[in-house]
């Protein structure tokens, strides 16, 4: 989907700028320019298409609808299994979370999508067949599922909307009023475009600087920390193996495809399956550049109970796969 903002980021660092591929400097810089251009689009078209959504089908009816209908946990299942099909990394899926959550969907239930979403694609089944047989596969998806549904469930019962930040507050509030206006005046969908895209406009400017930041930490990290750094953490003998292993997880930066190679190598060394998958979970699931985004939406609070709740889950699913496989 994105591959001609990668020619761009490539021809931009080794063309332009001449750079030398492989470099630290050069490998950071191009991972940089792809993912604050890819975020950024992903942003807007979010945005705008969730902002045209919401000027249609009012929130209230949507809090309603799912606060009156038993689910019986379905929607957070839904929710894990759009996360699948949707080919994003962490924070890649923040903006169809800043979505979610603007479109009054449970804060819970956005969680199970922003939790599955980095996982669990296509492109890492895929890869994930070829790399460890169909049987470890369908054990990873199905965890990599109920891993999203259940902390879901989690958070929603802890009741954190209250520790969104006021920013997402007035969000909502200006959704709201949006409604109200094309409701009560019976507005065509041309007269509701400029109240749209000034919101757009709006919800851009205040998140974009945190985009360049956590985008600017996470091409550090994805071009300066070795590969190799954190194997020696992971030994086979350790009973630890699999919580530092996932702990340390989160300084790094990677989507599912980029990482399954290293993973491959982890267990060819002689790393357990689980320990090297709980690794991978927290490398594309949980990353400070994610939380950087989420900073913006979220109170330090509530981004270190999201981050708290899902360890804990990774952590469980490692020695489960330490045990099974």
């Amino acid at each position: 989907m994105f591959d001609w903002v990668q020619n761009i980021a490539d021809w931009l660092v080794y063309d332009v700028l001449h750079l030398t591929k492989g470099q630290h400097l050069a490998e950071a810089l191009n991972f940089f320019i792809y993912d604050t251009t890819k975020i950024l689009i992903l942003l807007f078209v979010v945005i705008f298409f969730m902002g045209i959504v919401n000027s249609y089908f009012p929130i209230d009816k949507v809090k309603n609808y799912l606060s009156r209908h038993k689910l019986y946990g379905l929607e957070y299942l839904m929710a894990s299994l759009f996360g699948v099909v949707t080919p994003f990394c962490s924070c890649s899926s923040v903006p169809l979370f800043i979505g979610f959550v603007r479109g009054g969907i449970p804060l819970g239930v956005t969680f199970a999508f922003l939790i599955t979403s980095p996982l669990v694609n296509e492109v890492a089944i895929g890869l994930f067949v070829g790399l460890f047989g169909l049987k470890t596969t369908i054990i990873y998806i199905v965890s990599g599922v109920l891993l999203g549904t259940v902390s879901g469930i989690i958070l929603q019962n802890l009741k954190l909307e209250r520790y969104l930040t006021p920013w997402v507050k007035e969000v909502l509030v200006n959704a709201q009023r949006e409604q109200d206006i094309f409701h009560a005046e019976q507005q065509t969908f041309k007269q509701r475009l400029p109240i749209i895209w000034a919101e757009v406009v709006k919800i851009l400017k205040g998140i974009i600087p945190y985009v360049l930041i956590g985008i600017a930490i996470g091409g550090l990290m994805h071009g300066y920390i070795p590969e190799g750094f954190f194997e020696k953490y992971m030994d086979k003998d350790n009973l630890f193996a699999v919580p530092i292993a996932t702990v340390l997880a989160v300084p790094m930066y990677s989507n599912a495809s980029g990482i399954l190679p290293i993973v491959q190598v982890l267990v060819a060394k002689g790393i357990p399956l689980g320990t090297a998958i709980a690794f991978m979970m927290g490398v594309v699931g949980l990353s400070l550049p994610e939380a950087m985004l989420l900073k913006k939406i979220m109170t330090f609070k509530l981004i270190a109970i999201f981050f708290g709740v899902v360890t804990l889950c990774i952590i469980i699913s490692g020695y489960v796969f330490n045990l099974i496989l």
